[in-house]
């Protein structure tokens, strides 16, 4: 058997690099006549979050999976998670894509656009286990894409909570924010700059877009994304949230907010200067290692304004199978691996995030895990509205990354007031929109 590599992030953008001023490497053009009985294959696989949590998840069911079929290699490849969109899309445009990867559900439909991925509705139909995976969310992955194909298979569902540092609420003779005066109210309450201490972390750098979204609306409450042709972004609710939340910016929160990404947001909380974050379930294994139980716990965003919880209906990640592969067999057994109730089981609590595989819901971990019942309250809750973003449009994830990730951090500059951003916004989305109707 063939040794397993893992690619360091530095020799795929040189790859990447490469083949973009056409240097082309390996053809990976699909031939159906391969074969997973006779001869040794390699494929690749890539993260779309790579790091000291979750790479070495990874690698140990990659190493269970080759001991399972030792006639299939499987080359990790790990990619950071906020530059991992740039780097598929390099890999598309060049045609050098993994034979299989991670990939977000928001991204399905722009890729299924650019023809990058292999329909996996014939292998998921004869799949022996089809019907334990969350049918809500495979039916999700069809809608979302213009040909209803199905294009990726979840592995784990995630939630946006808030992680609070509950000792310094304890401290502070404080209740955790269950309402959004609350939470604004104990931004301010645990703020103590001459202690290097602030109330909350503003997500100003790459990726920050998504957060604030999901924040936009499990405050306002609004159910739809387009109303009569019109986005809902620029509605007054959402430039009232907006106005009461840039405003913690220097006030509340570290001035280096405005070029925070994920890890540096994570990292303030769990070194101790941060007392509230706006993040997911699926952080829980960087605050588990950093601080102990009684020190930090996840609460649900607060209620709307409209008395309900709102949460972003299809989040999830799953695998997908790349078009061009040699190895679509081999791809796909992969696939049903990660699917299978042990692995599904191990990466889900490993990470702390939500299983999709019925087998899995039953074990005691996840009755005994805090924060996965926080988020299965919310996603229980008969009152909760889940808002679906426009993922079909094949530009919105540019518009997020490039318009509204660069316009916040021209509002927390003071450049631009919350009116103009979000009219920017919501003006890009309905353009967006009348491309994709014409």
């Amino acid at each position: 058997m063939l040794m397993k590599q893992t690619t360091s992030v530095m020799t795929l953008i040189m790859i990447i690099g490469l083949v973009l001023t056409g240097c082309k490497g390996e053809d990976f053009s699909y031939k159906e006549s391969d074969s997973i009985k006779d001869k040794q294959v390699k494929i690749v696989f890539w993260d779309d979050n790579t790091g000291p949590q979750r790479t070495p998840i990874w690698e140990e069911l990659i190493s269970r999976f080759e001991k399972e079929n030792p006639t299939i290699d499987v080359e990790y490849v790990g990619l950071p998670k906020d530059s991992a969109k740039v780097m598929f899309d390099a890999a598309i445009a060049s045609g050098e894509t993994p034979d299989v990867a991670s990939v977000y559900a928001s991204w399905l439909p722009e890729f299924s656009m650019r023809d990058a991925l292999l329909p996996l509705d014939s292998y998921f139909s004869k799949w022996s286990e089809k019907d334990k995976i969350n049918r809500r969310a495979i039916e999700f992955n069809k809608r979302i894409v213009s040909n209803q194909k199905l294009f990726g298979i979840p592995y784990t569902q995630n939630l946006d909570i808030l992680w609070v540092r509950s000792d310094w609420f304890k401290e502070a003779n404080l209740n955790t924010p269950e309402t959004w005066y609350e939470f604004f109210r104990s931004v301010e309450m645990l703020t103590d700059k001459s202690n290097n201490r602030y109330g909350y972390t503003i997500r100003g750098g790459a990726g920050g877009s998504f957060q604030l979204q999901r924040m936009m609306y499990a405050y306002s409450g609004i159910e739809t994304y387009f109303k009569d042709g019109k986005s809902t972004i620029n509605d007054p609710k959402h430039v009232e949230f907006l106005k009461k939340y840039f405003a913690m910016y220097q006030t509340f929160t570290p001035i280096s907010d405005i070029t925070k990404d994920y890890k540096a947001m994570i990292a303030g909380f769990d070194s101790g200067t941060i007392a509230m974050v706006q993040h997911n379930i699926g952080s829980y294994a960087e605050h588990s290692e950093a601080l102990d139980p009684d020190q930090f716990q996840a609460i649900p965003l607060p209620k709307s304004v409209k008395g309900h919880y709102v949460a972003e209906d299809g989040n999830t990640i799953g695998i997908s199978i790349f078009k061009d592969t040699k190895h679509p067999e081999e791809s796909w057994k992969f696939i049903r691996f990660i699917n299978s109730k042990q692995a599904q089981s191990f990466w889900n609590q490993s990470v702390g995030q939500i299983p999709t595989n019925s087998d899995v819901l039953s074990e005691d971990w996840i009755k005994t895990s805090p924060h996965i019942q926080i988020a299965q309250k919310v996603y229980n809750d008969p009152n909760t509205i889940l808002f679906e973003p426009p993922f079909y449009l094949p530009e919105y994830r540019t518009i997020l990354n490039t318009i509204v990730d660069t316009g916040s951090q021209s509002v927390l500059s003071g450049k631009m007031t919350v009116e103009d951003f979000l009219d920017n916004w919501a003006e890009a989305m309905e353009a967006a929109q009348r491309q994709y109707e014409e």
